[in-house]
């Protein structure tokens, strides 16, 4: 009998044909046209459902325009809170290394996104951090420029790449040039340009940058590179510590878990009779103003880390003869011997400029400096001439600013 396939009716639902095949016998079944039609419905809803899965996957993000999600790179990069947030965007899939890499992304890569480590520091990393400065990315400029001009011996790139972001107000920048102006770096002791670091100081300053300000400060209360005023230098120097006071009230780090069982910030009447019981109970700096308070001790810039690590890893400056500023939060090291001004007291420690000096008393050396007769036992003129060596103890210069 046959099917009337135009009514939907089954007359005959299964036809066994014999073959013979292998020694056996297959039975062949036979559809109706109702069969047929839910065999096809099935077959399309199963391929809706595939084609919605992939939309809802790979698919989908592929379909994403490139404007948008450089767009979502960009607040990633500028949010990165470390190198590692970059990577992990290169190394996801092969159009976000491509994106991750974009020019505009690049210029958006936040400070602690370019904190690369001395000890991870490769081919790679330098190939990285100049694709970020030609970019248009400023701190990048920066931190490569401070890693050729004082660790990879290229001073002439270094010294552009910093000018590079000094163009772009950057505030490190512009004081990292005034240090290597004061001193001469990279040069003789007749390239010093005195006139130049007060200017860059100066612009620096402007910016709000704290060790720029007392650096200014010193110039002018010493008539270095300038004309000497002792008041306006005062004011100066004022000013760097109202900044670094308000710069510690506005800092997160004041806030964390680890200083939340003390109080970062304490009084003291008699200051100096409790710097040692303060710096071994709470670990702190005192405040450079001598106002009596115990705050943290300031961070260092991810570029001066690098140069603290990058010479500590190899144990010195290679040359003869050649030291690091003894700031331990600077890096910088000398490009010639007796390059940096010491210590006119005790002549043990040596600094790149002022400002690291003020720091490095307030927070070590005001209790460890004693006049070099006392451990030499006799008569010490030290290496250098007087003009390279620093004028007293800046620390009780500073107090007499402040305290009056």
């Amino acid at each position: 009998m046959r099917a009337n396939t135009r009514k939907g009716l089954v007359s005959q639902t299964e036809r066994i044909q014999p073959c013979q095949e292998q020694g056996r016998v297959k039975r062949k079944r036979c559809f109706s046209a109702r069969d047929v039609t839910i065999l096809h419905k099935k077959t399309k809803t199963t391929t809706r459902k595939t084609s919605l899965d992939k939309t809802h996957g790979n698919d989908f993000f592929d379909g994403l325009p490139d404007d948008l999600i450089v767009c979502i790179l960009c607040k990633l990069s500028y949010s990165a809170a470390s190198p590692s947030n970059l990577i992990n965007l290169l190394i996801t899939c092969k159009r976000l290394n491509g994106l991750a890499l974009h020019p505009l992304v690049l210029s958006k890569a936040s400070p602690k996104a370019l904190a690369i480590k001395a000890k991870n520091w490769s081919e790679s990393a330098h190939r990285f951090l100049k694709q970020c400065a030609d970019a248009g990315n400023v701190e990048a400029c920066y931190t490569l420029g401070m890693i050729r001009f004082y660790c990879l011996q290229s001073r002439g790139s270094g010294a552009a790449l910093m000018a590079k972001a000094a163009i772009n107000s950057h505030a490190s920048a512009l004081y990292s040039l005034a240090v290597i102006q004061f001193n001469g770096s990279g040069g003789s002791k007749n390239d010093k340009d005195l006139r130049a670091g007060v200017a860059l100081c100066a612009r620096a300053a402007f910016l709000g940058h704290i060790d720029a300000l007392r650096e200014l400060g010193h110039c002018l209360q010493d008539g270095y590179g300038i004309r000497q005023n002792i008041a306006e230098g005062r004011r100066f120097l004022v000013q760097a510590n109202a900044r670094e006071l308000a710069s510690v009230l506005c800092s997160t780090t004041s806030m964390s878990s680890s200083s939340a069982s003390r109080p970062w910030l304490t009084w003291h009447p008699n200051h100096h009779h409790h710097y040692r019981h303060v710096m071994g109970a709470s670990g702190g700096c005192p405040l450079l103003s001598d106002f009596g308070c115990n705050v943290p001790a300031p961070e260092a810039h991810p570029a001066n880390r690098f140069l603290a690590d990058w010479f500590g890893l190899r144990g010195d400056v290679p040359g003869n003869g050649l030291r690091l500023c003894s700031h331990t939060g600077c890096g910088r090291p000398e490009s010639r011997r007796h390059e940096f001004r010491r210590c006119s007291v005790c002549g043990a420690v040596n600094y790149c400029s002022r400002a690291c000096q003020a720091l490095d008393w307030k927070l070590r050396h005001k209790i460890e400096c004693a006049p070099m007769e006392q451990w030499l036992g006799g008569d010490a003129d030290g290496d250098g001439n007087a003009e390279d060596r620093m004028v007293g103890v800046e620390g009780d210069d500073d107090q007499a600013i402040i305290g009056t």
